[in-house]
Formats: structure tokens, C-alpha cells, sequence
């Protein structure tokens, strides 16, 4: 049973990838994932995180939308995502890490707002990780690793 549960997921991951039909419809050439800056790749990755929690808040129940706010930003701050780092970095594979070892060496141009230098650099690289596996159509992938860490966070 598990067997074919996975076989199913790993059927509907492939089925479904965001990236290749944005692609298709725009007419656009595959890159080389690995010429994008960690700060390009967290460009995309904190949009990706941002809908993962929102959704996952969203699909929990209607609630006003101070509430949705509040239970989406409990998860999405510099804070928290370098929480959620320290959380899952022992499950992440080597070439996950090695993205997220990228990320955290980003020279990172802006300045952090309610976060440590600390926090942010590691939030950022958190954001490239999510980026890079969404460009590489590993969606299955970040809904494990984000599942996992707040799981572990609450």
C-alpha cells in the first residue's frame, strides 16, 4: 500500500509541474539552474513559501483576514524561516545543502528589518533552497521540507 502511495506521488509530481507549463505557455528556453544567483532563486522562493503557508492557512478553514495575517506571518518572518532552517537542515540532501550553503553566502544588498543579520541571511538562503527546487520541479519536495519544519516548529 505505502509502495503505491508512493509511486502515486511521485506520478502526480511529475504530472504536475508549475514551472514547465509557464515554459510552454511563454515560450520560454530551459537555463542552466545552476547560473542563477541565490539571490535570484530566493527572488522566487520566498514567493513560493509565501503561497505554500498562505495556503495552508487558507485551506484550513474561512477566518478574517486579520487572523489569516497573523497565522501566515507566524511562519513567514526571517525569524521564523531561520527557525524552520535549524529545524530541517539535518534532513536536507547534500545538494540541498550545498544550496542552502550558497544562499547564506548571498552578499545580501539590502538591510534586515525586525531581524538579525543572522536571521535574514539565513532566511534568504532558505528562500534560495525553495527557489531552486521549484525551478527544478520538485514541488513534491518543498511540501516535505516545509511540512517537516512546521511541524517541528509549533
Amino acid at each position: 500500500m505505502e509502495e503505491s502511495l508512493d509511486k502515486e506521488e511521485k506520478s502526480s509530481e511529475s504530472s504536475f509541474d508549475f514551472v514547465s507549463l509557464i515554459k510552454q505557455k511563454f515560450g520560454l528556453q530551459d537555463k542552466d539552474i545552476n547560473t542563477y544567483s541565490p539571490l535570484t532563486l530566493a527572488y522566487i522562493g520566498d514567493a513560493v513559501y509565501d503561497l505554500v503557508i498562505r495556503s495552508g492557512v487558507v485551506l484550513k478553514g474561512n477566518m478574517p483576514i486579520n487572523k489569516l495575517h497573523r497565522e501566515s506571518v507566524r511562519y513567514v518572518s526571517a525569524p521564523a524561516q531561520a527557525k524552520i532552517v535549524s529545524l530541517i537542515e539535518g534532513e536536507l540532501t547534500d545538494e540541498e545543502a550545498e544550496v542552502l550553503r550558497r544562499g547564506r553566502a548571498a552578499k545580501i544588498h539590502t538591510k534586515a528589518k525586525n531581524a538579525s543579520l543572522s536571521d535574514y541571511m539565513t532566511a534568504t538562503a532558505f528562500e534560495a533552497l525553495i527557489g531552486y527546487l521549484y525551478l527544478t520541479g520538485r514541488t513534491q519536495r518543498i511540501l516535505e521540507l516545509v511540512k517537516l519544519g512546521v511541524e517541528r516548529f509549533t
